[in-house]
C-alpha cells in the first residue's frame, strides 16, 4: 500500500489514508489519499473554514463593494489584507473592512437591528459606494438572523443601493472550498441577469476564477484585448459588482481556477447555454495553448499565435537561464486547489525542478488526480497536513524550497527552508509570459540568497568561508550572455547589471581565502 502514516500521527490512524507516497508503476487507483473530508479531531489543521472561502477568496475581490460580516469581529479581521487583491479604485476594498461585531448580549438576544444601523452607517460613510455583500458567520448562522429580510429592507428604504447576502457560515463546509461553493451559487441566484450590460465585441468572454493576484488579472487582459475579446466582467478579480450581475450576456466563460470557481460556470452553462473553457495562465506552454483555444473558439487563433510568438521570443532566452540555475532543485507545491495541478508539470519542465511533495488543505479529489498525474515517482502527496505533519515531511523529502501559504511558509523558514508564497505571491504577477519569468527569478533569489545559506552557519565551530554570500555574482560571471539578454530590465534589476562580459567577480568581489573560526579569532 502507498498510504504514509507520520511519525507524529501515530496516534491518530485515521490520518494514513490522508498521504501517500507515489511508487514506481503506481496509478491513480493506488496512490490517491483521501480528500475534502471532516477534519479528523485532534489532527489540529490548518484549513481556512467556508465563510473564509467566500468572503477571503472569492467576494473581497470586488472593487466597489462594502464587505461587511455579520459576526464577531475576530472573523472579518482574519479574512482582511492577508491577500494581495489590488484593484484601480484605490483600492478601497483592501483599506477598509466592515464587521457587526456581535457580542454575547446579541447572541442571546439576536443581532437583526445591530445589522441594520450597521448596513446604514456604512453606506453613510462612504456615500459614493452603493453596493454591499453581506456575509454570515457561525455566530449569526446558529441563532437565525434573517440576512436577507434585513437586506431587502435596507434596500426599500435605500433604493440606489443593492446588497448580496452571502449564507456561508464557517461549517457550511468540510474547508473553505465550501465557501467557494456557496458564493458562486447565491451569485447566480441573486444577481446574475439583473443588469444588461454594452456589448461592443464579436467576442465576448467572462474571465473567471481569476483574482487579481499582484496583478495577474492585467497581464491576461492584455493578452484579451490584443486578440480584440471584450471581458464582459471578471468572476471577481478588481471586479465591478454591476459587471458581475452581467454575466449572462457573455459568449464564452472562461474558466481559470477550476476549484473556486468551476460551480457559477456550470450553473451559466445550465440557466443560460454559456460555454465554458478551462485555461491555465501559468508557464509558456500551457499559457499559450489556452491563447490559441480561446482564439480557435473565435476563429481568431491567427491572433492569439502573434502574440504567443512575441512573447516566447522576448522572455524565453531569460526563462532558460534561471532554468539552468535551478535545475534539479526539490520543491515541495503546498498551495491551494488548483496551482497543485496548474504549476507540478510546468515547473519541472520550464524551470528543471523536482516537485518532490504535493499537498493541499481544501482541494478535492479531482485536484489531486491532476497534481499527482503530473508527478514522478516518490512524491509525497498529503491531504489536510497539520504543522507537525509539515515538518516531518520537510525532514524527510529536505527540500530546496516549498511554494506555500504564509502560515506554514513561515514554520519552514524556521528549520531553514526558503518558501515562496504561493497565494499571495512574493513579487508577483505570476501569470503571463514575463510573469513566469518573474516567478522564475523570485524562486532563483529564494534558493540562492546570501542570508538564507549563511543562516545555516554556526559560527562557533563550522568552517566558514567570508565569500559565501557571493554565489550569485559567481553564477553570472560564468556564462557570457548575448547582448540583447545581459542588457535585460529583469536580470539588470533583480540578478546584477552588466557594463561588458567582464565577470562581475574580477572587477568587483575580489576571491577571499576559506577561513576557519580559530583563524579569524587569531
Amino acid at each position: 500500500m502507498p498510504h504514509h502514516l507520520f511519525k507524529c500521527s501515530e496516534t491518530i490512524p485515521e490520518r494514513k489514508k490522508h498521504c501517500v507516497i507515489k511508487g514506481k508503476g503506481e496509478d491513480l487507483t493506488s496512490a490517491l489519499p483521501l480528500g475534502y473530508l471532516n477534519t479528523i479531531p485532534g489532527s489540529i489543521s490548518e484549513r481556512g473554514c467556508a465563510y473564509c472561502g467566500a468572503k477571503h477568496v472569492i467576494g473581497t475581490p470586488m472593487k466597489d463593494v462594502i464587505h461587511i460580516s455579520h459576526g464577531p469581529v475576530g472573523c472579518t479581521y482574519d479574512t482582511w489584507q492577508t491577500k494581495r487583491y489590488i484593484s484601480d479604485d484605490g483600492n478601497f476594498q483592501l483599506k477598509y473592512t466592515f464587521a457587526t461585531d456581535v457580542k454575547e448580549k446579541h447572541i442571546v438576544f439576536g443581532a437583526e437591528k445591530l445589522l441594520k444601523q450597521n448596513i446604514i452607517e456604512a453606506f453613510k460613510a462612504h456615500p459614493h459606494i452603493k453596493r454591499m455583500t453581506i456575509y454570515q458567520t457561525c455566530a449569526t448562522a446558529l441563532i437565525g438572523d434573517d440576512i436577507n429580510a434585513i437586506a431587502q429592507e435596507v434596500m426599500e428604504e435605500l433604493p440606489d443601493v443593492d446588497i448580496f447576502v452571502c449564507n456561508s457560515p464557517g461549517f457550511a463546509g468540510p474547508s473553505q472550498s465550501g465557501g467557494h461553493h456557496k458564493i458562486n451559487i447565491a451569485w447566480v441566484n441573486e444577481k446574475v441577469g439583473t443588469v444588461e450590460p454594452e456589448i461592443t465585441s464579436d467576442y465576448v468572454i467572462n474571465y473567471v476564477g481569476e483574482y487579481n493576484i499582484q496583478g495577474d488579472q492585467e497581464v491576461m487582459l492584455d493578452y484579451f484585448k490584443r486578440m480584440g475579446i471584450q471581458v464582459l466582467s471578471t468572476f471577481t478579480g478588481n471586479g465591478r459588482y454591476d459587471d458581475l450581475r452581467a454575466m449572462h450576456r457573455a459568449h464564452l466563460n472562461v474558466l481559470e481556477c477550476a476549484r473556486s470557481a468551476e460551480y457559477i460556470c456550470n450553473e451559466l452553462r445550465i440557466r443560460y447555454g454559456t460555454p465554458r473553457l478551462d485555461i491555465d495562465g501559468f508557464g509558456f506552454k500551457a499559457l499559450g495553448d489556452s491563447l490559441r483555444k480561446v482564439g480557435l473558439f473565435f476563429g481568431i487563433e491567427d491572433r492569439a499565435l502573434k502574440i504567443i510568438e512575441e512573447e516566447t521570443a522576448r522572455w524565453k532566452p531569460e526563462l532558460d537561464w534561471y532554468k539552468e540555475r535551478l535545475r534539479g532543485k526539490k520543491v515541495c507545491l503546498w498551495p491551494g486547489g488548483s496551482k497543485l495541478w496548474h504549476w507540478a508539470h510546468a515547473i519541472e519542465e520550464e524551470m528543471g525542478v523536482k516537485v518532490v511533495s504535493v499537498y493541499t488543505k481544501f482541494g478535492h479529489q479531482g485536484d489531486m488526480e491532476k497534481g499527482i498525474a503530473r508527478c514522478g515517482e516518490g512524491a509525497m502527496a498529503i491531504d489536510d497536513p497539520n504543522e507537525l505533519e509539515g515538518l516531518e515531511a520537510l525532514e524527510q523529502l529536505k527540500p530546496d524550497i516549498i511554494f506555500t501559504g504564509k502560515r506554514p511558509g513561515e514554520v519552514a523558514k524556521k528549520v531553514r527552508v526558503p518558501y515562496l508564497n504561493a497565494h499571495a505571491y512574493h513579487n508577483g504577477p505570476w501569470k503571463g509570459f514575463e510573469g513566469w519569468v518573474r516567478f522564475a527569478r523570485d524562486i532563483y533569489n529564494a534558493v540562492y540568497s546570501p542570508i538564507h545559506q549563511l543562516s545555516g552557519i554556526d559560527i562557533s565551530k563550522d568552517e566558514f568561508a567570508t565569500d559565501r554570500g557571493f554565489v550569485t555574482q559567481r553564477m553570472m560571471s560564468d556564462v557570457k550572455l548575448p547582448e540583447d539578454l545581459r542588457n535585460s530590465p529583469t536580470l539588470r534589476r533583480y540578478t546584477g547589471a552588466y557594463d561588458s562580459v567582464t565577470p562581475l567577480r574580477s572587477k568587483t568581489y575580489p576571491e577571499f581565502p576559506r577561513k576557519t573560526a580559530t583563524a579569524a579569532a587569531e
